[in-house]
């Protein structure tokens, strides 16, 4: 037999006003907090841009270097493209690791902060 769940609260949470939003937004906190996000992202991301326009670039221009074979009937071009799904699901975990260490505790304290909690 399954225990009753209380039902939900019927409380409205008071909405922080816009004078609110701009101040936490004009905090060292809130900066800190987009400085974290700027400085693991923006790189990131441009290493990425990079990796992938190379990837482009030497399929197009460079077919020689990319068909040349590695193993077997595996080329440079099919390793290359292996390692850009590899690489993507890397970033993706490395930045869900960043952002559970780092970002979200921050957020999450200006959020409850917003909402009256603290």
């Amino acid at each position: 037999m399954a225990a009753e769940a209380p039902p939900p609260s019927t409380e409205k949470a008071q909405l922080p006003t816009p004078e609110e939003f701009t101040e936490v937004q004009e905090s060292a906190e809130f900066g800190e907090l987009r400085r974290s996000h700027r400085s693991f992202a923006f790189p990131l991301t441009i290493g990425f841009i990079v990796w992938y326009l190379l990837y482009v670039l030497l399929s197009n221009y460079a077919g020689g270097f990319m068909g040349a074979k590695v193993v077997g009937n595996i080329n440079v071009a099919f390793v290359f493209g292996v390692l850009q799904f590899v690489s993507t699901f890397f970033i993706a975990w490395w930045y869900s690791k960043h952002a559970a260490a780092k970002l979200d505790p921050k957020a999450e304290a200006i959020k409850t902060r917003m909402e009256g909690g603290a």
